[in-house]
């Protein structure tokens, strides 16, 4: 896993011409997008906020309610960190259980070689000592399981109108325990 770069924020013009983007429009399924977690986010969560993903959590001061615990609906913040440049939002599309939840979203794990793609229902978990959710691990597709890294997070957005998209209508609830609690497991 080492040399695993998830990209997120707003694209510079030459990755934008490398990288086809499927707009989020009526027309377009939410799960068709392939660009940056930022736009992606917004229009699953319907939280009207813009700019790098790290800035998401101080933008949301006084804007929306913010915390520490995960609800359906709720945009979690990464930060930024050196694998994660411009930090990460993603949208928790279900909570399994208090350690274990499952997101959607966008420019994380490659499809086809390449990044940018939307991914439903994938397992996020609380590796926090003190089950606070400030650090996590995320389900990568290319090890298929929780990936190695864990990654600090600033915590949760809430209020906004997700997506009737945003989780599928059978989610793999034993896959998420079992990415979380069995080391090595792959679906």
């Amino acid at each position: 896993m080492r040399g695993f770069f998830p990209i997120c924020g707003l694209l510079v013009a030459a990755a934008q011409a490398a990288m086809p983007v499927a707009p989020l429009g009526a027309s377009a399924g939410l799960l068709d997008y392939v660009g940056q977690c930022v736009p992606f986010a917004r229009a699953a969560s319907g939280i009207e906020i813009y700019g790098d993903a790290w800035t998401w959590w101080n933008q949301a001061e006084g804007r929306y309610d913010r915390g520490h615990r995960p609800r359906q609906g709720s945009v979690i913040v990464f930060a930024k960190t050196g694998r994660l440049p411009l930090g990460h939002v993603a949208v928790v599309s279900r909570v399994v259980e208090r350690r274990v939840l499952m997101l959607t979203h966008a420019n994380w794990s490659r499809q086809n070689g390449k990044r940018g793609h939307a991914e439903q229902d994938v397992t996020l978990y609380d590796v926090s000592p003190g089950n606070d959710w400030s650090e996590v691990k995320v389900w990568y597709r290319d090890a298929e399981g929780l990936g190695g890294g864990i990654y600090p997070v600033k915590g949760f957005i809430y209020g906004g109108h997700p997506s009737p998209q945003l989780t599928s209508r059978n989610p793999d609830y034993v896959g998420a325990l079992i990415d979380a609690y069995v080391p090595g497991a792959g679906r």
